[in-house]
């Protein structure tokens, strides 16, 4: 399936899956090796963990490899309409937010970044400036307004 990144998203996904290729593998293997050699393997809390370790990376590799395989470099338009990679202030019942529009890889809630995939990035994606709607949140509907977009 394809799925929609900035540059500096899929850079970020590739240093990561670099990183574990190299360094986290070299890491696991030696710790499997050191836990190996306590002796008996199944009693060994080290090696199951190490183990589970392992596991985890490959997933995590194949995941990396996956998304990369199917991941397109989003190119902004220039519009005055929200897209991937806006920059959006809104207003959310009587408080200001800002926040990116990214890709689900990219998303980070902590950083207000959202995914034009969540329920509020489907909302604002191809709204303008000055734009309302209701928006339903788990606990009331909110009445948003878009502030600016860059």
């Amino acid at each position: 399936m394809v799925e929609y990144f900035s540059a500096e998203g899929i850079k970020k996904l590739k240093e990561e899956l670099e990183y574990l290729k190299t360094v986290k593998t070299k890491e696991i293997a030696e710790l499997l090796k050191y836990s190996a050699s306590f002796g008996d393997l199944s009693d060994n809390a080290g090696y199951s963990d190490a183990k589970d370790r392992q596991a985890f990376l490959v997933r995590r590799v194949a995941e990396l490899k996956a998304i990369l395989g199917d991941a397109v470099v989003y190119e902004r338009k220039e519009t005055d309409k929200i897209q991937i990679g806006s920059n959006v202030e809104i207003l959310l019942d009587d408080e200001t937010e800002k926040m990116d529009i990214v890709a689900p890889g990219e998303s980070d809630i902590l950083k207000n970044k959202i995914s034009y995939q969540s329920p509020l990035g489907k909302k604002l994606m191809g709204k303008k400036e000055g734009d309302e709607f209701k928006f339903k949140t788990a606990e009331k509907k909110t009445k948003v307004k878009i502030l600016k977009v860059s």
